[in-house]
């Protein structure tokens, strides 16, 4: 689960991770008021206003924008809340600007210069290990330093049984080339980091820019989260943290429905019950000459009510063409779920395109003999085969 900026910022700090202060807004006057309390509370004479949306790369969009006085501050919060933002992240569509973060200038002069760094912890699925990884290179850049000299980018991988080690984040200050006040700041920054990232069961914690001040501070500037969804039932705080405005609304429909779906680009829609059939049925359906239009899991005990919620939200999908269900009967008959779906069209009405039906596995026969006897517009399959000649022959009729 993503969240936005200033909540990842509220874990951090809660976990004692220094961060740029910042305060949210929803309207150009807020914005104000905040960067009032900013100068009161920080001494903060300009602010950064900061769009909220789950995708990085927002300063190339024109998402982030540096105000200098109270009125650049009103004129900023108009351009960017209700912007549609497009980043490198968001896909051309963009996503629609809600709210914006006031920040505190951190980037103020002193005895020495500022210096950006990018640090990040997540899990190394091939190995089984959480690792840091960092780079003296922070800041909007970060993918093309990754791309052109990945010489640039270090790892140091943590052994599960004993976590992180002092040793290894003075290796990480050191790797950044820090010494003195700094260097003991970094170490504490990422000891903190990582406790943050452990103890919310997190898949990521990507903070870029991390900062070292003129004054030899080191804080986040920005946090990019993402909460593990299985471990959400040990922290219902974090749960509600969830913004579903900026989800897919289809997905999240879904999700109501205790359905697993996620939208592809393709014509063809799938219900399936379990993922890895799922992954097999993307696959004929490429074989058949088609494009998955989505991955939808209905789960094991699939009936009328998920048939009838899954067929309702693949033909929210203009694209979509034909619709193959394909359902292996182990805990659940397949005759139950034959019925199911004809409960279902039924129900529904009229649906305008065809439905391949493929069953196998308890009562795979007699669910065959339903879906021909029913008098719908529904092809019927046992054979993976079968299926895939029937999605052939419909995407091409």
């Amino acid at each position: 689960m993503n969240i936005h900026e200033y909540q990842g910022k509220e874990i951090l700090k809660s976990f004692g991770v220094r961060i740029q202060e910042g305060i949210v807004a929803e309207t150009p006057e807020q914005a104000v008021e905040a960067a009032k309390k900013l100068k009161e509370e920080y001494n903060s004479d300009w602010v950064v206003i900061k769009a909220q949306i789950h995708a990085g790369g927002r300063g190339k969009g024109g998402g982030v924008k540096l105000a200098k006085n109270l009125e650049e501050v009103s004129q900023r919060a108009k351009d960017i809340i209700g912007m549609q933002l497009v980043t490198p992240q968001t896909g051309a569509e963009g996503k629609k600007v809600s709210k914006v973060l006031v920040a505190q200038d951190v980037y103020y002069p002193g005895e020495s210069e500022t210096k950006e760094f990018y640090v990040s912890v997540l899990l190394d699925r091939a190995k089984g290990r959480n690792i840091i990884m960092y780079s003296t290179e922070g800041g909007m850049d970060i993918e093309e330093v990754a791309e052109k000299t990945p010489n640039l980018i270090f790892k140091e991988e943590i052994d599960p049984k004993v976590g992180l080690q002092g040793f290894q984040a003075r290796k990480i200050a050191f790797n950044l080339g820090l010494t003195g006040g700094a260097h003991k700041e970094m170490v504490k920054f990422v000891a903190a980091l990582y406790k943050a990232y452990d103890s919310t069961d997190s898949s990521m914690f990507e903070i870029n820019p991390v900062l070292k001040t003129s004054d030899d501070k080191i804080l986040a500037v920005d946090a990019k989260v993402d909460l593990d969804e299985n471990a959400l039932y040990r922290h219902t705080d974090y749960a509600a943290l969830r913004d579903v405005s900026e989800e897919d609304p289809t997905e999240v429909e879904a999700g109501k429905s205790n359905l697993n779906y996620v939208k592809l680009d393709g014509n063809v829609g799938c219900m399936v019950n379990g993922a890895g059939l799922a992954m097999a049925t993307m696959d004929i359906i490429k074989i058949a000459g088609g494009e998955p239009a989505n991955f939808l899991d209905v789960g094991g005990t699939a009936n009328a009510e998920t048939v009838k919620a899954g067929f309702n939200i693949i033909l929210k999908d203009p694209n979509v063409k034909a619709i193959l269900i394909n359902i292996f009967g182990g805990i659940v008959r397949c005759d139950r779920v034959a019925q199911g779906v004809i409960d279902a069209y039924q129900e529904i009405g009229n649906i305008p395109v065809p439905i391949i039906v493929r069953l196998q596995g308890t009562n795979a026969t007699e669910a065959k003999k339903l879906i021909d006897e029913s008098g719908l517009q529904v092809y019927s399959a046992i054979q993976l085969k079968e299926a895939a000649d029937l999605v052939t022959k419909v995407l091409k009729g």
